[in-house]
C-alpha cells in the first residue's frame, strides 16, 4: 500500500472507493465525510479494480491528477491501495481488517461491494462494528456515463456530470512544429496509454491559466495517422517541453478537416482562436 504520510495519530473519517474522476457523487461521498467533522482520509485504489479483473476501462483521471483533486476537496491524506488479484481474493472480513483500519467513520457511496466476489457491502461493515455512513447515488452521475459523453464529444454534458470542465493531463513531448510555421504555435501533449482522451476534434480550454485551442486527433489535412493532442495557449510565451500540462476542455468547436490549402487551414485556426476567445468555462 502506498500512503501519504499521516498527519494525524488521531480519528479519521475514512472514505473508501475508486474516486475516478472524482465527479459529482463522489463529491457527495467526500463533502458527507467532512460533515462529521474528523479529518478525512481515504482510501482508494490503483489500478482500476475492473482493470485488474480483466475489464477494459479508460480512466477519467490519472492517479496523480485524482490526489490533487480530493486534496482540493480537503481531504487531510490518500491511502492508495494496490489492488491485486490476490486483494479481490480476499474475504471481506479480512479486507475489511487489512484495508480499513480503525476508523472512527466509514462512508461509501451505496453501492461499494468489496472483497472475494463483491460479497462485502455496508451492511456487513456494519456488522463488523464500523459506523457507517451510506450516501445515496446521484441520478444519472457516474463514471460510466461520463465516458460515454466525452467518446461523443459532449464535454460541456461531461463537465455538468463532473461539476467540472473535463481534462488531459500529461507531459508535452516533441512534435512536428508545424503550428508554429503557421503562426500558432501547439505543445505536443503525451498522456498515459490508460487514460480517456475525448472524440476527435477541435476545442476550446484552457491550460497554465491561458485559454487554449486544442486539436485531438490525426491532423487529416496533413495525411497524419499518429493520434496527436495538441493545445495552442493563447497569449502565452515560453518553453513547455517536459512540462506537465493539465489541459481543460470547454467545448467541441468542430471536427477534424482537410482543407484545399494551407491558407484555408491558417484561416479555419484564426477561426478556432476567436472561439476559443469567446468559449465560457463549463462545471
Amino acid at each position: 500500500m502506498r500512503a501519504r504520510t499521516p498527519t494525524s495519530g488521531g480519528r479519521f473519517a475514512v472514505a473508501v472507493g475508486t474516486f475516478d474522476g472524482v465527479h459529482l457523487g463522489h463529491r457527495r461521498v467526500i463533502e458527507t465525510a467532512l460533515g462529521t467533522g474528523l479529518p478525512v482520509r481515504v482510501v482508494t485504489f490503483e489500478p482500476h479494480p475492473r482493470v485488474v479483473l480483466g475489464n477494459f476501462v479508460e480512466a477519467l483521471a490519472t492517479l496523480e491528477r485524482r490526489l490533487e483533486l480530493l486534496a482540493g476537496l480537503g481531504v487531510a491524506e490518500t491511502s492508495v491501495v494496490d489492488f491485486t488479484l490476490e486483494l479481490a481474493q480476499l474475504e471481506p472480513e479480512d479486507f475489511a481488517a487489512q484495508q480499513l483500519g480503525e476508523a472512527a467513520v466509514l462512508v461509501a457511496g451505496a453501492d461499494f461491494r468489496f472483497g472475494r466476489k463483491r460479497r462485502g457491502d455496508l451492511e456487513l461493515l456494519q456488522r463488523l462494528g464500523y459506523e457507517v455512513l451510506s450516501v445515496p447515488l446521484l441520478e444519472g452521475v457516474s463514471s460510466t456515463e461520463i465516458r460515454r459523453r466525452l467518446h461523443a464529444g459532449e464535454v460541456k454534458e461531461a463537465a455538468r456530470l463532473l461539476g467540472r470542465p473535463p481534462e488531459l493531463d500529461g507531459v508535452v513531448v516533441g512534435g512536428d512544429q508545424r503550428g508554429g510555421t503557421l503562426g500558432y504555435p501547439t505543445a505536443n501533449l503525451a498522456v498515459d496509454a490508460g487514460l480517456l482522451v475525448p472524440a476527435y476534434g477541435i476545442y476550446a480550454g484552457a491550460a497554465l491559466d491561458h485559454r487554449a485551442a486544442i486539436s485531438i486527433g490525426t491532423n487529416p489535412h496533413y495525411g497524419g495517422e499518429e493520434r496527436r493532442i495538441e493545445p495552442h495557449l493563447l497569449d502565452f510565451d515560453g518553453d513547455l517541453y517536459g512540462r506537465r500540462l493539465v489541459v481543460e476542455l470547454w467545448e467541441r468547436l468542430r471536427d477534424e478537416q482537410v482543407f484545399d490549402d494551407e491558407q484555408g487551414l491558417v484561416d479555419q485556426i484564426a477561426r478556432d482562436v476567436e472561439a476559443t476567445r469567446k468559449a465560457v468555462r463549463p462545471g
